[in-house]
């Protein structure tokens, strides 16, 4: 804008009426315009000045330009100094509204974006550590032409064989996939992929997880319930025969010889049997470790639902290390709780993401399958800047050293992807179990 004015000159005695001051005073005027964000122009005039003042704000460029002030300053002095604060309060509003946009995008900028992860998530899980396998590829030759179904469940035997579970080709958890099936849900492969023998049809409704003890005995929980069947714990020798069993079949209670939901068995030097018993997610389901002794007998009970020390949410994987103590996967809480055989507690650990599978070897080396975390809203699987994947470390400090990335993409808002189960074999190679109906082998580079 370009400013106005009269010309003429003031007379030197203000009381002295001059015939042009009406008009000089129409003409002395104050602009005030304002840049709408579409680059639009609002303007209003106040004939308080006979210096013309132009106040421009265009796309947040504030422009000022005063001319020579006369003698109706003097006349107006008492408004001028009124609308000069009524100004002052306007560009203050202004720098305010400025403010609070850097604010707001320093607040965005350090969001997890939807794209890329961090490098370490807001609880401590390296998105950026080296990747030392290769890519996944599908494995396991089933037999009759058989396709996976939805499995959580895989371990390596003492001879090095693969034991893994199978939802008998049916996609889902916690549901009634093997009930009336003819398949068998226990399936052993050589660690190519070749099949060399199953068993189990008929026995479970939702089998979860497979454990391997010392002594080569297989334990399978089964967390579904229908007909009269699951809920229940299974040990067998590798042929098939059943050996014990632990809860009492088709009950889903909180008692000391039930289940609700169990997920894992691990077993402790000794034989003493610790079973993670709680997959459900009402506040009324059992979220605890049962221990009993290696003939079966109940011992003691540890946890509820919660968040606190020694609380779980949806306990769903249980480890050993060489010094005997649980490593208990809290997924729902993302993380990893540590405890001696008795319950007390020994650390917390999130670092390693929101644990649905570990594995720890002979030489403490853990494997961890993250297979959940997600950003958006609170809720399920809410872990927010925490890429899914595989982590790998120390279980003896903590460390982790590698993280073998999911191959879906950051961050996938399906309720899993990649592995719920993890094991490895003599030579480090990884075997993931996935809800998503297959199991996928990961050989080192």
């Amino acid at each position: 804008m370009k400013s106005r004015s009269s010309g003429r000159n003031h007379p030197r005695n203000s009381s002295e009426q001059d015939p042009a001051a009406p008009s000089e005073r129409q003409n002395d005027l104050l602009i005030f315009a304002m840049g709408t964000s579409a680059g639009g122009i609002e303007a209003c005039e106040t004939p308080w000045l006979s210096s013309s003042v132009h106040f421009i704000v265009e796309d947040q460029i504030t422009v000022f330009h005063q001319r020579r002030p006369s003698m109706s300053l003097r006349r107006s002095a008492n408004s001028a100094v009124l609308v000069f604060g009524s100004l002052l309060v306007g560009m203050g509003a202004i720098l305010a509204t400025n403010a609070s946009l850097a604010v707001s995008a320093t607040q965005s900028s350090a969001l997890p974006s939807d794209s890329t992860p961090p490098p370490v998530s807001p609880l401590g899980a390296r998105n950026d550590l080296p990747n030392p396998y290769l890519a996944g590829v599908s494995w396991g030759q089933l037999p009759d032409h058989r396709k996976w179904g939805s499995t959580a469940g895989i371990a390596v035997g003492l001879d090095g064989n693969i034991w893994a579970i199978d939802r008998c080709g049916v996609s889902g958890s916690q549901g009634t996939n093997c009930a009336g099936s003819p398949l068998d849900p226990i399936l052993e492969f050589d660690p190519s992929g070749k099949f060399l023998k199953g068993f189990g049809k008929g026995l479970f409704v939702s089998p979860h997880k497979i454990t391997v003890d010392k002594d080569g005995y297989l334990w399978v929980a089964d967390n579904g319930i229908k007909g009269g069947q699951g809920q229940q714990v299974f040990k067998f020798d590798q042929n098939g025969k059943i050996l014990m069993t632990l809860g009492k079949a088709g009950v889903a209670e909180p008692g000391l010889d039930t289940f609700d939901q169990p997920t894992e068995v691990a077993v402790a030097p000794n034989g003493d049997i610790f079973v993670a018993d709680g997959h459900g997610a009402k506040p009324t389901n059992n979220a605890r470790i049962m221990k009993f002794d290696a003939r079966g007998k109940f011992l003691k009970t540890w946890g509820k639902k919660g968040t606190g020390i020694g609380e779980f949410d949806c306990p769903h994987t249980l480890a050993f290390d060489s010094q005997g103590r649980l490593f208990v996967g809290d997924r729902q809480n993302n993380r990893i709780q540590i405890f001696d055989q008795d319950g007390h507690f020994i650390a917390e650990w999130k670092q390693f993401g929101r644990p649905s599978g570990i594995y720890i070897d002979k030489n403490d080396v853990i494997y961890v399958s993250d297979s959940e975390s997600r950003n958006g809203e609170p809720g399920y699987g809410y872990n927010p800047g925490c890429r899914r994947g595989i982590r790998i470390g120390s279980a003896k400090d903590g460390s982790v050293k590698y993280f073998v990335p999911d191959a879906a993409p950051y961050s996938s808002a399906d309720d899993s992807t990649g592995p719920e189960g993890i094991t490895a074999d003599a030579s480090g190679n990884m075997y993931g179990a996935e809800f998503t109906m297959d199991v996928k082998k990961y050989v080192r580079k």
